[in-house]
């Protein structure tokens, strides 16, 4: 679709060397960001003409100074960066990788996973996909936001805050690992800046989210930083406490019962969990690392990233998706995790659910191709992003309406919100009942043979019965075969 004609004026920026001109048209930003933002890459490659020689565009490690706060084996913990000099926008982002909550599900995790133990190991740089990526064209909202990515190597889905002793095999620190490095962002410009995103994604990290974004917004109040704005992101961290389709005995990370997990780990790990939710949940605050019960209590605003079948909780739940279909019992299982899904998320405001059956989005470099109900992730985020920002202004203008009248105003508890955008849907959650019933849901694979699955393949081998199904919807069987067929 061709730019509007613009109303206000060119405004043009000669290239050097080849003689280049590039009209930016302030007027389409909203309404074709895609296009504004090549006109920003075209811009900027005509500003360095030297372009063939690749800027810099990844994040670079910083190990903390505050030496006490350590990974699992004692290494020092730290974090990767890319500022973006001039940007009052930060984004800090908590990997994620599951947990261990005893000796001997920690010992094995060493053996097999200990990138997410040690930082002994880790690259110098880090390349940001999704929305950790520089490029517009792959993160039109966030690309030039002040990026962090902290890696996960506290194995307490980012709650523990204990240090490694003599009489300890290892520590958990995640919760002072985020404060420390908080604190070192503030002598970079954090300081002055007017939003921060904690984000997370790949299950502990959405759920580390969940556990520390009202700590963040404390912390930097209490150094004096309350004005900036602290929201939180949470990807593919919203667990339920359900019970197991198949009960087994605790061994293993993989098989534990997740509530059982969480348990015995918040021992091990000397966990701490938002205050609001520890006194609601006195002596049972297991409860906390449960999206559902955990978000009622928290202040900060957060955005929930959650595929309705989500491969990690079908796993915990013992479903495993092999390459055999599954049994009806399994079927039914799936089809009624989505539902309970569902039920949990109906009093969340701003919501992105896609029914498929997936593992964390935001950091993949397809996340601007999922869609539900017509509007992208990227999309939703930029409206939530900006709802909160227009209400942070109606707040502010009314706050100081009224401590110009009052000399000894009180918080008006009661101020209604600023009208959101228009267009700009917040809560978006499929409503059709099976795993990829979304025709934009990631590419499937046979998890044998790595083939591309079609979404009709993909429902047979699920055990998926299309006259019964049919009969359940009130269509005729062709009728719903066709849409499976046209990805509908």
């Amino acid at each position: 679709m061709p730019s509007p004609t613009l109303t206000y004026r060119d405004r043009v920026v000669e290239g050097t060397g080849a003689g280049e001109s590039f009209p930016l048209d302030f007027t389409a930003v909203e309404g074709n960001m895609d296009n504004f933002m090549t006109q920003i890459k075209n811009l900027a490659q005509s500003l360095y003409p030297c372009s063939a020689q690749k800027l810099d565009q990844d994040m670079r490690l910083h190990l903390l100074d505050n030496s006490s706060a350590t990974c699992n084996d004692g290494s020092p913990a730290g974090y990767y960066i890319k500022e973006s000099k001039g940007s009052k926008r930060w984004l800090i982002f908590l990997e994620g990788g599951w947990y261990c909550f005893n000796r001997q599900t920690c010992d094995t995790r060493y053996q097999t996973m200990r990138r997410f133990m040690s930082s002994l190991k880790w690259t110098h740089q880090n390349t940001g996909t999704g929305i950790l990526s520089p490029q517009p064209e792959e993160n039109p909202y966030w690309w030039n936001a002040n990026m962090v990515f902290i890696p996960y190597c506290s194995s307490d889905a980012w709650s523990g805050a204990s240090a490694k002793t003599d009489h300890s095999d290892y520590a958990f620190m995640g919760s002072v690992i985020i404060k420390e490095v908080v604190n070192e962002l503030l002598t970079k410009g954090l300081d002055s800046a007017k939003v921060l995103l904690l984000a997370g994604s790949r299950s502990c990290g959405g759920t580390g989210v969940l556990l520390n974004v009202d700590r963040v917004a404390e912390h930097l109040e209490s150094r004096g930083h309350g004005e900036i704005q602290v929201r939180g992101l949470a990807d593919s961290g919203w667990f339920l406490d359900n019970k197991q389709y198949r009960s087994t005995d605790c061994h293993s990370t993989i098989s534990c019962d997740p509530t059982e997990a969480i348990r015995r780990g918040i021992r091990y790990w000397g966990s701490v969990v938002p205050e609001s939710c520890r006194q609601t949940h006195i002596g049972e605050e297991w409860n906390c690392f449960f999206g559902y019960k955990v978000y009622p209590t928290l202040k900060s605003p957060v955005f929930v990233v959650q595929w309705l079948f989500d491969e990690a909780q079908l796993t915990v739940d013992n479903i495993h998706l092999t390459g055999h279909p599954v049994h009806e019992g399994q079927w039914r299982y799936i089809q009624n995790l989505g539902n309970e899904l569902r039920n949990t998320l109906r009093d969340v405001p701003a919501l992105f659910a896609p029914a498929c059956l997936s593992h964390e989005v935001i950091t993949r470099n397809y996340w601007m191709d999922i869609q539900v109900k017509g509007t992208s992730l990227p999309r939703a985020l930029h409206c939530w992003d900006r709802g909160l920002h227009d209400n942070n202004l109606h707040q502010r203008s009314s706050n100081n309406d009224t401590h110009s009248n009052n000399p000894n105003p009180t918080p008006n508890k009661a101020l209604p919100p600023a009208s959101p955008p228009r267009r700009c849907p917040l809560r978006l959650i499929d409503s059709c009942p099976w795993p990829h019933c979304n025709p934009t849901c990631p590419t499937i694979r046979d998890q044998i043979t790595g083939q591309e699955m079609s979404v009709i393949q993909f429902l047979k081998h699920m055990g998926f019965d299309v006259a019964k199904m049919a009969q359940q919807q009130g269509m005729d069987a062709g009728k719903l075969l066709g849409m499976l067929n046209n990805g509908n």
